[in-house]
């Protein structure tokens, strides 16, 4: 008996139609797959940007990085037609980042001012101070958690981090801690009474560590506000804690509602300027316009986009409330 009816010696239609189907037309803006050629080179050091360039046509994770210097290229290059003004971006990031080495491209990035707004982690905050204090460790992601916990070691992936150096966040910090309340207490009941927010102590920290090598250091110096909702969440939130006891019954007073405001409103403000604000993020980002964002740079585009639509709702409804 003929195996799937081919009694007549011939290649069963099924099959060929489906390994010799015709394709359709290429379409004209397609890129050919091509790599980089090294001859090119020749006698001389390939730069960072040539490298880039042709990391786009290489397909899979290098057409991706290609694609992001794109966007970010784009997001440089915007000006509003009418004031000139730039594209509002808002660097997000997880406290990994601050733990590793690229906590210095991030602080070179707020150094200089090619970010609007940072939307950040707890870790992501009181790394960046406790690195000012003492070093980060390079160690191996197989070391074992429990040996180094008996030590008084602690691993972020390959890194360790001492206990001292979050012994020495604790000394550093609460002094600034007593003034800060201090100052709170003065102000209430008289016309510059305050509320403390995230962004407002983590602006505090950065004027008080007065070192470069910080990330806070240079937002604070170039007024670029630092959002973290859950500011609590780490060291920072056990320094909080201990200092509720010794301040005792007074209180700091950490108002996130006076954040949220203010970080949707510096979105509805670039909105309303015929821009959607850039996001530039790693990990989680808040607020919900920016949650969607993750491990991937974006940008306003011409097409209808996720981040596009929720931009543009929460800004029309934040305007239509106003």
């Amino acid at each position: 008996m003929a195996l799937n009816g081919a009694s007549n010696g011939r290649v069963p239609s099924g099959a060929t139609d489906a390994v010799l189907k015709t394709s359709d037309p290429v379409p004209s803006s397609a890129r050919p797959v091509k790599g980089l050629d090294f001859d090119a080179f020749k006698g001389r050091d390939i730069t960072i940007a040539e490298l880039v360039d042709n990391m786009a046509t290489m397909g899979f994770q290098a057409t991706s990085v290609g694609q992001a210097v794109e966007i970010i290229n784009g997001m440089r290059r915007w000006r509003d037609p009418e004031t000139g003004e730039q594209t509002t971006i808002f660097l997000g990031y997880t406290s990994n980042l601050i733990s590793s080495g690229l906590r210095e491209t991030l602080r070179w990035l707020v150094q200089h001012k090619h970010v609007s707004a940072i939307v950040t982690t707890a870790g992501g905050v009181e790394e960046d101070f406790i690195k000012c204090l003492a070093p980060t460790y390079l160690s191996s992601f197989s070391a074992d958690g429990a040996s180094l916990r008996k030590q008084g070691m602690n691993r972020i992936g390959n890194l360790i981090v001492p206990n001292s150096n979050y012994c020495a966040f604790e000394d550093w910090v609460m002094p600034i801690l007593d003034r800060m309340l201090e100052e709170q207490e003065t102000a209430k009941g008289t016309e510059s009474e305050f509320s403390w927010t995230p962004s407002k102590v983590i602006a505090r920290l950065g004027k008080e560590v007065n070192d470069e090598a910080s990330v806070y250091h240079w937002a604070y110096k170039n007024d670029i506000p630092v959002f973290c909702p859950a500011l609590t969440d780490g060291s920072l939130g056990d320094m909080l804690y201990f200092h509720t006891f010794k301040a005792s019954p007074a209180q700091l007073r950490i108002d996130i509602v006076e954040d949220i405001r203010r970080i949707n409103t510096i979105a509805s403000d670039a909105s309303a300027r015929a821009e959607t604000p850039a996001a530039l993020a790693q990990g989680t980002m808040w607020p919900p316009q920016t949650h969607a964002v993750s491990t991937w740079p974006l940008q306003a585009a011409p097409h209808s986009g996720s981040l596009t639509y929720r931009f543009n709702l929460r800004s029309s409804l934040l305007q239509r409330n106003r």
